[in-house]
């Protein structure tokens, strides 16, 4: 008959089996790693690159990119609301000055510069019947004026002449007062006759000055019209490469609109552009390395933008060799930032190795054995790392990317 097993004996089997699958998992575990281990143990050595520290000057950079832009760009715009009539240069042709680039059907704009050419005559005629009228009008009244003085004159004497009959009884008083009336009467339409010619007078000369004004501000605009239709004639104001040109023929264009673009080619400089987390590093004057293709310039920020678009700061880079052959309109190159530079540190060419962790394992190469070691990172450019501890000048070091060995401390190079 089967006995019940006591509650210390079914711990102690549970305990055991326990044990047991955690013996077999640490044993698996193991040989995985071995295995992993045994495989990775060793790397030919036509699957690395190596460079070796030695010391040397280097330079800290930010990266950025830019785009070569000529030093001088003439930008042709439409002085006058037009239609493309006929292009005559394509881009990339090389013009001189007063060459033709493209013909603007002009022919609104002229009848306009007439229409107002009529109309400027119309307001100077105007002003001529207006001063021979206002001329005719003073004329009437100076007459009516010395009229009336001679009229004056006359019932003056012919009070002074009442006066004197009366002292001697030939006339009455009602006589002498009459003749004092007319006088009076006659003095002040004189007094009004005076006001209405300095009034008249007046008016001539600032109805006058008014339509002048105006003709002159019709003048002006027929003027700026005549010098719009001359410039509208779109030629070259430069020897130069047309490196655009609006060549929709037929299209309208608005005055002040970009017709063409013409470049010197003798010179270039750099639009350059960086995130704006850089923006309290940079400051005009900074060096500036600038790489195209295998060609490395040199030049320095000579301008920063001050708006931000799109958290992108923008900047003018002026090189040393502006006129190099390699430059070509709008090629974009890799433009280094340098921040800071030593003259003499533990440097080693950059490679994929290093992550830009300021603090990093890399693999030191030593008689066939490749020895993992924590270094500190210090500047770094597109040429050199300079490495802070740990490497001394003449040692190799494993350049390519050796993350997938990060777990081991050794590795085999193998021929």
């Amino acid at each position: 008959m089967d006995r019940e097993l006591s509650n210390q004996t079914l711990r102690q089997r549970k305990i055991r089996t326990y044990l047991s699958g955690l013996v077999g998992v640490a044993i698996i575990t193991s040989g995985f790693l071995f295995f992993r281990s045994s495989l990775k143990t060793s790397i030919s050595v036509n699957k690395i690159r190596t460079a070796t520290a030695e010391l040397g000057p280097i330079e800290n950079t930010l990266t950025a990119s830019g785009v070569l832009i000529p030093e001088f760009e003439q930008v042709i715009s439409s002085p006058i609301k037009a239609e493309i009539k006929r292009v005559i240069v394509t881009p990339g042709t090389t013009v001189k000055i007063d060459q033709p680039i493209l013909e603007l059907d002009k022919s609104q704009t002229i009848n306009d510069y007439e229409k107002q050419k009529d109309q400027l005559d119309l307001k100077r005629n105007a002003i001529t019947q207006l001063r021979i009228k206002l001329q005719k009008s003073l004329y009437e009244l100076e007459v009516d004026n010395a009229i009336k003085d001679l009229n004056i004159g006359s019932l003056q004497a012919k009070l002074n002449n009442t006066q004197h009959l009366k002292t001697v009884g030939g006339a009455t008083q009602e006589e002498v007062n009459e003749a004092d009336f007319n006088l009076k009467t006659a003095e002040l339409e004189k007094k009004k006759l005076a006001n209405e010619l300095k009034t008249m007078k007046q008016s001539v000369t600032t109805d006058l000055r008014e339509m002048e004004l105006q003709a002159s501000i019709q003048e002006k605009d027929l003027r700026e019209l005549e010098t719009k239709l001359k410039q509208a004639e779109i030629t070259a104001k430069r020897n130069g490469v047309v490196t655009w040109v609006n060549e929709n023929i037929g299209s309208s264009v608005s005055e002040g609109e970009q017709l063409a673009k013409i470049a010197d080619l003798n010179g270039y400089s750099i639009e350059g552009s960086c995130s704006d987390t850089y923006s309290e590093m940079l400051r005009t004057g900074m060096s500036v390395i600038v790489k195209i293709n295998e060609i490395i310039l040199r030049g320095s920020i000579t301008n920063i933008r001050p708006t931000i678009k799109n958290n992108i700061l923008t900047f003018i880079v002026a090189l040393e060799k502006n006129n190099h052959p390699a430059l070509r309109p709008n090629m974009k190159v890799e433009v280094f930032i340098v921040t800071n530079a030593s003259s003499r540190v533990v440097r080693v060419a950059n490679g994929p190795a290093f992550s830009g962790k300021a603090e990093q394992s890399v693999f030191v190469l030593e008689n066939g054995v490749a020895h993992r070691r924590q270094v500190q990172i210090g500047a770094s450019n597109f040429d050199f790392v300079e490495l802070k501890n740990n490497i001394k000048p003449g040692e190799t070091i494993i350049i390519s990317d050796m993350s997938e060995y990060e777990h081991l401390n050794d590795i085999s190079i193998t021929k």
